[in-house]
């Protein structure tokens, strides 16, 4: 009996532990793998180098195609909830900057998303987006509003998540926004460099 009572007390204690350890990646298309298989999504390969590199943590992807940073409000207290992570990379913005949406509010939707994972005790990383130059200012100013949101909470930035490879062709799919499986790697490697510092 008095074994059996320890083992419930160390499991009880072990199990938040273990749920500290997840990454939850939030994010939209360019993370949820649209158009290739989820295995070649960049989240997918990012559990792999964290396996092969023998760092104990567990990916849980839950982007959304074509979600704004106004749906990823309303979804991210769930998702906090039911995976507890440990870190959260937040990548949405992009739908937002395409869809012209007011800066505003997508900067009130990031800060809020921050604030809400920093509460359930996630440290958290923002990914940055860039839109195209026929956007006018508007590009540059939607640019700067990663760049805000990240210096006012001292976070950590992946400055853009498409670096060196927004402006090669041959790496996009029919549509010409969504990367393909050759390119996923490229984009994890955009991220790996920010994530390193934040593994235990």
């Amino acid at each position: 009996m008095r074994y059996l009572l320890l083992l419930i007390s160390f499991l009880s204690c072990s199990l938040p532990a273990l749920a500290a350890r997840n990454i939850l990646v939030f994010g939209d298309s360019l993370s949820a793998g649209y158009g290739i298989s989820l295995e070649a999504a960049w989240p997918s390969l990012m559990q792999q180098r964290l396996k092969d590199s023998r760092a104990d943590y567990s990916v849980i992807n839950r982007s959304v195609s074509g979600e704004t940073t106004a749906g990823g409000r309303s979804r991210l207290p769930e998702a906090l909830a039911r995976h507890r992570p440990a870190i959260l990379i937040l990548a949405l913005g992009a739908n937002d900057g395409l869809r012209g949406l007011p800066l505003e509010q997508m900067q009130d939707n990031l800060q809020a998303m921050v604030s809400q994972a920093r509460r359930s005790g996630a440290q958290v990383i923002l990914v940055g987006m860039r839109l195209p130059p026929n956007y006018g200012p508007y590009a540059s100013r939607f640019e700067t509003v990663f760049a805000r949101v990240a210096q006012e909470n001292r976070l950590p930035l992946v400055k853009f998540l498409l670096d060196g490879i927004a402006d090669q062709p041959g790496l996009f799919q029919a549509d010409g926004l969504h990367p393909t499986a050759a390119a996923q790697g490229r984009i994890l490697d955009n991220v790996w460099p920010v994530l390193l510092p934040l593994l235990r």
